[in-house]
């Protein structure tokens, strides 16, 4: 979870918590869907079950997507997910 967050991040600059830490401050800050696309992408689950799963269409799953990972990039998070 914490690869695949700092991969979305553009810039990091003190190292992410705990994973155990993490989990509910992401919880808390994202959508369900947000937070279920999160993890799938970190199982590297292909796109098309990530699309029936999440019951999206190609466009609504890229939009899901780039609000995900511009969440992760809001700098408030950013200080809550860092050390």
């Amino acid at each position: 979870l914490i690869e695949e967050i700092k991969q979305h991040i553009k810039k990091l600059v003190l190292p992410l918590k705990d994973e155990d830490i993490l989990i509910p401050i992401l919880k808390k800050r994202l959508t369900k869907k947000e937070y279920k696309l999160l993890q799938m992408m970190t199982s590297d689950i292909d796109t098309l079950k990530q699309y029936k799963q999440l019951a999206l269409d190609e466009e609504n799953y890229e939009k899901l997507k780039s609000k995900l990972i511009k969440k992760l990039n809001q700098e408030k998070l950013k200080q809550e997910m860092m050390n």
